[in-house]
């Protein structure tokens, strides 16, 4: 996403576009998790529901279990579909879609 602004947020990398997070990745103890913000409504296999939002995730074990396909299809839903988590507090924890 060469559009999108790269920073250490929780002590985890993770993109925004337009102040709004939508990837990141961490290293768990025995994976690495891949995490798309608004991944839940992205309506694609592999990716599960992950936390109490939005959000779903993939986890790998070895870099061979990447495909590149569906991560290049994971990225383009994650720039066109997005729930507005930069303002959830100002909310009072209620999302509303983007675009």
């Amino acid at each position: 996403m060469p559009e999108a602004e790269s920073k250490v947020w929780h002590g985890h990398p993770v993109w925004f576009l337009e102040g709004n997070p939508v990837v990141g990745y961490s290293k768990l103890k025995d994976c690495v998790r891949l995490l798309f913000w608004s991944g839940q409504s992205f309506d694609e296999p592999g990716l599960a529901k992950s936390g109490t939002f939005k959000a779903a995730e993939v986890r790998y074990t070895d870099s061979s279990e990447v495909d590149e396909q569906d991560l290049g299809q994971w990225l383009a839903k994650a720039r066109d579909i997005q729930w507005d988590y930069k303002n959830i507090v100002r909310r009072k924890g209620r999302l509303e879609r983007l675009k």
